[in-house]
C-alpha cells in the first residue's frame, strides 16, 4: 500500500539530534528536545558545547534565499555586538541545511541559545533595556534593504483581510467593522508624512515570546522569521500593542511604555510623525497577524482559529484597542 502524501510532519527529535551532532561536529551524546510546533518547528539541542536552538522551517514557508537574507541580517547585528540569537555554521561552513521530510524538502538553521527565560510581565527598567536593544537593532538596520518582503499597506492590511475574511460571514457585524477599520487604517497610512518615517530592515515580531531575559537583566532578541523591509516604527508599534495585551493596569502600562520609549530614544530619536502613527501601525499589525493565522490554518492554527475565535479577537482586542488608542470616535460601518 502506498502511503498518502502529507502536508506537514513532526520530524523525530531523536533523529534531528543525530543529524545536528554529525553535521555540526558536536560531541557524542548530544540530546534533542522538541520545544514548539508552530509556524516553524523548534528543537533544543544540548551538548558538551552548550545549548543551541534548531529551527526547521515549514515546507514552502521561506525560500532558501529569504532564509539567507535573515542570516545576513543576524550576522550584521552579531558583528556589531547586539544581543541576538545568531546563526551557526556547520562543519562545512554552511548556515542552511536541507532535510527531506515526508511532505518535501524543508530548510533548517542552527542558532545560538538565548540565555534566560521568557517573562510576561517585567519591570519598567527591563522595558527600558528592551527599548535600548530595539534601537540598537534599528541603528544598524536603518536604510538596510533585504531581499525579502516589503511591508506595504497591501501586505499589512489588504491581503490579510482577504485571508481571514474566508472564516467570517461577510454580513457579520465583526467583518463589517473590520472592513471599515481597514479603510480607516489605509487612509491614515496614506496620509502619513513618509519623509519623517524611518525605513529599513524590520523584525516585525518583537514581544515577550521572542526574547529571553536573564536574572541579571540581560535581554536577547530572537526569531527574525518575519524580518523584511518597512517603516522602523512598525517594530515600536507592535511592542506597545503587546503591552496593551499583557498589562491590564493602565497606570502600570503607561509607565512601562514610557520607559520602553525612553530606552529607545536613549539610542535613537523617534520623530513626532512616527509617534503620531504608532497607534495606527499597532492596530494594523493585529490585522496582519490574523492574516498569518488564516494563511497557516492547514498546519498550525486550525486548533483554535474559527469564527468564534475571530469574533472574540476582533471585539476584545482589535476594536477595544481602536477605541482606546486610535480614535475615540466610532467608525462608519460599511
Amino acid at each position: 500500500m502506498q502511503p498518502f502524501p502529507v502536508i506537514s510532519s513532526i520530524v523525530s527529535a531523536e533523529h534531528i539530534g543525530f543529524f545536528v551532532q554529525q553535521t555540526y561536529g558536536l560531541p557524542a551524546g548530544a540530546t534533542c528536545q522538541l520545544l514548539k510546533t508552530g509556524i516553524n518547528h523548534t528543537y533544543l539541542i544540548t551538548s558538551g558545547k552548550g545549548k543551541f536552538v534548531f529551527r526547521l522551517y515549514s515546507l514552502n514557508w521561506r525560500s532558501k534565499e529569504e532564509i539567507g537574507e535573515e542570516i545576513k541580517l543576524l550576522n550584521v547585528l552579531k558583528d556589531a555586538g547586539v544581543s541576538v540569537s545568531c546563526p551557526i555554521a556547520d562543519s562545512s561552513n554552511n548556515y542552511i541545511n536541507e532535510i527531506l521530510a515526508p511532505e518535501g524538502l524543508r530548510y533548517a538553521v542552527l542558532f545560538s541559545f538565548a540565555e534566560g527565560d521568557k517573562a510576561l510581565n517585567f519591570s519598567p527598567e527591563l522595558h527600558y533595556k528592551v527599548g535600548e536593544t530595539m534601537a540598537q537593532i534599528h541603528h544598524l538596520t536603518q536604510d538596510l534593504n533585504l531581499q525579502r518582503v516589503t511591508y506595504t499597506p497591501e501586505v499589512i492590511l489588504q491581503e490579510p483581510v482577504k485571508l481571514f475574511g474566508k472564516f467570517l460571514p461577510a454580513e457579520s457585524e465583526e467583518m463589517q467593522w473590520m472592513l471599515s477599520a481597514q479603510k480607516y487604517l489605509l487612509n491614515a497610512i496614506a496620509g502619513a508624512d513618509d519623509a519623517q518615517m524611518r525605513k529599513g530592515a524590520v523584525h516585525m515580531d518583537i514581544w515577550f515570546d521572542n526574547m529571553n531575559i536573564t536574572p541579571k537583566g540581560a535581554v536577547t532578541i530572537f526569531d527574525f522569521d518575519f524580518c523584511g523591509n518597512g517603516w522602523l516604527a512598525y517594530d515600536i508599534a507592535y511592542y506597545i500593542l503587546q503591552l496593551h495585551s499583557t498589562e491590564k493596569d493602565v497606570a502600570e502600562r503607561e509607565l512601562k511604555k514610557e520607559s520602553f520609549l525612553a530606552g529607545y530614544e536613549s539610542i535613537m530619536p523617534i520623530s513626532a510623525e512616527e509617534k503620531r502613527m504608532l497607534p495606527v501601525l499597532g492596530l494594523s499589525m493585529y490585522l496582519f497577524y490574523l492574516g498569518i493565522q488564516a494563511q497557516r490554518f492547514d498546519n498550525w492554527s486550525n486548533v483554535f482559529f474559527n469564527e468564534i475565535y475571530l469574533k472574540r479577537f476582533i471585539t476584545l482586542l482589535v476594536r477595544k484597542f481602536f477605541e482606546e488608542n486610535v480614535s475615540s470616535e466610532s467608525i462608519d460601518v460599511l
